[in-house]
C-alpha cells in the first residue's frame, strides 16, 4: 500500500479541477468547481487540513452538513455526492486518501421520473409561436432563435456556436464546430461536432435574416456569429431571454397562471408559464420522435445518447410508446 502524501483539501480541489479540464465542457467544470466549494468550507469549519484524514464516517457526516446546510431534497444530494466521489477517485490516484474510500461516498438511489425535469413545448404551442413571430419579426434575431431551436433541437450553447460562415443556404445545412480556443466549445466537444440538415422553409428564412436583417458584427476572435447582435456574438442570457419572452402565453395573446404583475422584457424569467430554450429542445425531440424519426436519427441529431434520450427527453407516453411500436409490429 503506498504512503499517503499529505495534501490540503484546496490543493486537492485546484488539482482535480486541472486534471478534469480537458474532459469536461466550461459549464460542467464551473459547476464542479462550486460544488465543491461547498466541501472546501466543510473541511475548514471542521479543521480537516489535510484530506489524509478523511474517512467513511467523515464524508457521511459532510453529506448529512450539507443537505441540512443547503436544504437539498434527494436530486440535489446526488448530484454534490456524485462530484464528490469523483474527486475522492481522483485523490486515490495521487496517494492522497486511502484505496476505496471513493466507495464510502453515499449516493442516494433515485426512483422512477425522481429528478427529471418534464418541461417542454408541445408542438402546437411551437407552431403558434413561430407563427407569430413569422408574422409580426420575421427574419428577426429572435424568430430565429426559436426557428433555430425548434428545428434543429440543438443545444443553447450550440446555437450560440454557429457563424454566418457555418451556415450552407445552398445546400441547406450548417456545420457545428468545436473551437474552445476561439470561445465557442461544444457540450460533447469534438463528438458534438456533425452536420444539420435544414429544410427549405429554415434555409429561406435564415437566409433573410443573414442578408437583410444581420448586424454584421463581429465576435472578439473577429468571427460574425450566426446569432449576432449589435455588440458581438449573442450571450447566453440575451439568448435565454428571448425565448422566455417568446413562450410567454401573452407573446400569442393568451393569459398565463404566474403572479408577476409586470410582464416587462426584463423580468419575463420569473412568469412560471415562459420555459427555457431547454423546453424547446425537450419538446422538439419529443415531436420528433411522434412524428416516428427513428430514434438512432433523433440521437444523432440532437448529440445525445438513446439512453440519455429516454430519461430527460422522451415526453411521449407509455401508451404512445406502444402505439408507435404496434406501427412496426403490424405483421409479427
Amino acid at each position: 500500500m503506498s504512503e499517503l502524501e499529505p495534501l490540503k483539501p484546496e490543493k486537492g480541489v485546484e488539482l482535480y479541477l486541472r486534471h478534469r479540464a480537458d474532459e469536461l465542457a466550461e459549464s460542467s467544470l464551473n459547476a464542479h468547481r462550486l460544488r465543491l466549494k461547498h466541501f472546501v468550507r466543510w473541511c475548514d469549519e471542521e479543521n480537516i487540513d489535510n484530506v489524509n484524514e478523511l474517512t467513511g464516517r467523515r464524508l457521511h457526516e459532510y453529506r448529512l452538513w450539507r443537505k441540512d446546510e443547503g436544504n437539498l431534497n434527494r436530486v440535489s444530494v446526488r448530484t454534490q455526492m456524485s462530484t464528490l466521489r469523483a474527486l475522492m477517485i481522483f485523490l486515490e490516484t495521487i496517494d492522497a486518501v486511502r484505496v476505496g474510500l471513493n466507495d464510502s461516498v453515499d449516493i442516494p438511489t433515485l426512483d422512477g421520473d425522481e429528478g427529471v425535469r418534464s418541461v417542454h413545448i408541445v408542438n402546437e404551442r411551437a407552431q403558434q409561436i413561430l407563427s407569430k413571430l413569422e408574422k409580426y419579426e420575421y427574419a428577426s434575431l429572435r424568430h430565429v432563435i426559436v426557428l433555430l431551436l425548434w428545428r434543429t433541437a440543438i443545444r443553447t450553447g450550440t446555437a450560440q456556436s454557429i457563424d454566418v460562415d457555418d451556415v450552407d443556404l445552398e445546400d441547406g445545412y450548417i456545420e457545428l464546430r468545436h473551437q474552445p480556443e476561439r470561445g465557442t466549445p461544444l457540450k460533447n466537444k469534438r463528438d458534438g461536432e456533425r452536420f444539420l440538415n435544414l429544410n427549405q422553409e429554415t434555409a429561406d428564412i435564415l437566409a433573410d435574416w443573414i442578408h437583410e436583417r444581420h448586424p454584421e458584427t463581429e465576435d472578439d476572435h473577429g468571427r460574425v456569429p450566426l446569432l449576432g447582435t449589435n455588440y458581438g456574438r449573442i450571450s447566453k442570457s440575451n439568448l435565454r431571454k428571448q425565448v422566455y419572452w417568446a413562450t410567454a402565453p401573452q407573446f400569442v395573446g393568451d393569459d398565463c397562471s404566474c403572479d408577476v404583475d409586470d410582464h416587462d422584457y426584463n423580468r419575463i424569467h420569473e412568469c412560471d408559464d415562459a420555459v427555457s430554450p431547454h423546453a424547446l429542445r425537450r419538446g422538439s425531440i419529443t415531436w420528433l420522435l411522434r412524428e416516428e424519426v427513428p430514434k438512432p436519427v433523433v440521437s444523432e441529431r440532437a448529440n445525445v445518447s438513446s439512453e440519455i434520450l429516454d430519461a430527460h427527453y422522451n415526453e411521449t407516453s407509455l401508451r404512445e410508446q406502444m402505439e408507435l411500436r404496434e406501427k412496426h409490429l403490424d405483421n409479427i
